[in-house]
């Protein structure tokens, strides 16, 4: 009985994308390490923690019967929860950095954002999955926009504008995947025009301005808002061909590098280990992507191929961002590289994402009925 358990789990791994997680791990490991301890914290054991953590996770779920993912009134119920978490952050949430974005548990402390962002992926694919040949009809991208302007706000308001772009980014993938006609997009694209013209006049802080306009010059203001975009351009720079070296750089050894284990750890292993060692750590992001698509062609329904893509357009929204800020192209918002930045929420909702995926891993596509009633998702 357990040989035969343990040969459907076997089946069900992705040895190419645990090759590329394992591997991604023992970078970001080797950066903590090198970067030391940081506030009389050890970086190094506390990732390494979360690492083991999130592989128990991603096998776990793996093993998992997950069809109760597909039930219409389960997603609603996790959809309201990620939801309430949200909402609960107003009244209990811990500030850091000027923005309320993580939940405290002594020791522990859990971003909702990274938890909704996942969500909305399933509810997203739920929906998707059902009208794959209705989508053309502009309805259901107002329902699904419904869905995510609700967190899309409270994320926003918290303010975190960096998951408030990832969350766009999935919702806007997802949708143009689905069929959506140019009339529609070109609806869509006005819309959003709309939506930021208000959002910039009403919504967005000073900071947060300074910040989008750093974005088309980051080295206009480097003793203010530009000063974390020109110090990352700097430490990718001094890296050079193969880097400085394991433990080696300046930048962010000396603390001119910002938040150089979370928001600009590219930068920081880029110092380190200059082009070739950026290079390979793309390379292995490359490899996950490829691995997330071919598993798509393969899924058994329209809900199961939607959840890789949503999975993709999440990974690809979070490396674009982060590396496009550490190289000073692009506002700094606060995004985590994925895999590699110092952190345990995301860590912890990224490889619960694989363990999904890989749970639901199978041979030929077939289109996806769920006899269930959807009423909350028509």
């Amino acid at each position: 009985m357990i040989s035969i358990y343990m040969k459907k789990l076997i089946s069900k791994i992705d040895w190419w994308i645990l090759f590329s997680l394992i591997s991604l791990s023992i970078l970001s490991l080797s950066a903590m390490s090198s970067l030391g301890i940081s506030n009389g914290n050890d970086l190094f054991i506390k990732q390494l923690i979360w690492f083991c953590i999130s592989f128990v996770i991603l096998f776990l779920t793996v093993s998992i019967d997950l069809s109760f993912l597909k039930k219409s009134k389960n997603v609603i119920i996790f959809y309201v929860f990620g939801i309430a978490l949200l909402v609960f952050l107003f009244f209990f949430g811990l500030t850091t950095h000027g923005a309320t974005s993580w939940i405290s548990f002594g020791s522990f402390s859990f971003q909702p954002a990274d938890f909704m962002k996942l969500i909305l992926i399933i509810i997203l694919a739920k929906y998707l999955a059902r009208r794959h040949v209705e989508i053309n009809a502009i309805k259901h991208i107002f329902i699904t926009g419904l869905y995510f302007i609700v967190p899309f706000i409270l994320i926003f308001l918290q303010p975190d504008f960096g998951s408030a772009i990832i969350l766009f980014g999935i919702w806007i993938g997802m949708i143009l995947v689905s069929g959506i006609s140019k009339k529609h997009l070109l609806i869509l694209t006005v819309s959003g025009l709309a939506l930021f013209s208000v959002m910039w006049f009403f919504v967005l802080h000073d900071y947060q301005k300074n910040r989008i306009m750093t974005f088309m010059n980051p080295l206009s203001d480097i003793r203010g808002t530009g000063y974390n975009a020109y110090q990352s351009i700097i430490a990718v720079g001094s890296g050079r061909l193969v880097g400085k070296g394991v433990g080696n750089g300046t930048q962010s050894r000396l603390s001119f590098l910002p938040e150089y284990e979370s928001d600009f750890i590219f930068a920081a292993i880029s110092e380190e280990w200059g082009f070739v060692g950026s290079v390979i750590m793309l390379l292995l992001l490359l490899l996950i992507i490829i691995r997330i698509l071919i598993n798509a062609y393969n899924m058994n329904s329209n809900f199961e191929l939607l959840f890789a893509i949503g999975l993709v357009f999440y990974l690809m929204t979070h490396i674009i961002i982060n590396i496009g800020m550490n190289i000073g192209v692009m506002p700094v918002t606060g995004v985590t590289l994925p895999f590699i930045s110092y952190g345990g929420s995301h860590l912890f909702i990224e490889f619960l994402s694989f363990g999904i995926l890989m749970s639901m891993r199978g041979r030929g596509r077939i289109i996806y009925k769920d006899n269930q009633s959807d009423a909350f998702l028509r």
